[in-house]
């Protein structure tokens, strides 16, 4: 532990808070965009949505993915963790969840503007995305192959 010393273990608690916090937007919100896409644009629902939406991306969202990066660089100093293999697969993924995330916000402003771009059923594969990169994460943390 070279320089966050005593602060290491609670650096490490508080990224794993804000990937939860994160990770639960993450598959709250396309799940928000399959029920906001059947309200008629400009409707009073709609607004309830964009306002739901809006508050989910400014509260819970931007904050958690800002804190995750943060604590996230902090540990990787720490560690050494560039050197590691499985690092270079988390942060892979860590990249593309943060890509996603900006999707997200895109998305967010389509549906608020009337836009309804896509179905249903491709808004629940969406879903799916932060599951598969959760699971590849952690099994590059936990088991480290290789």
């Amino acid at each position: 532990m070279a320089y966050l010393g005593a602060a290491y273990l609670w650096v490490k608690a508080a990224h794993v808070i804000f990937v939860i916090f994160l990770m639960a937007g993450l598959f709250m919100m396309p799940r928000f965009f399959v029920y906001h896409q059947e309200t008629v644009p400009g409707s009073p629902e709609d607004k309830r949505w964009i306002e739901r939406e809006g508050r989910l991306l400014k509260i819970i969202l931007n904050p958690s993915l800002l804190l995750v990066w943060l604590f996230g660089l902090m540990l990787m100093v720490e560690i050494g963790a560039w050197s590691f293999g499985w690092f270079h697969l988390k942060l892979l993924f860590v990249l593309g969840l943060s890509g996603y995330h900006g999707w997200i916000a895109g998305y967010t402003k389509k549906l608020a503007r009337g836009e309804r771009p896509l179905s249903d059923k491709q808004l629940r594969m969406m879903n799916e995305i932060p599951g598969v990169a959760a699971a590849v994460i952690v099994i590059a943390v936990i088991v480290k192959p290789f």
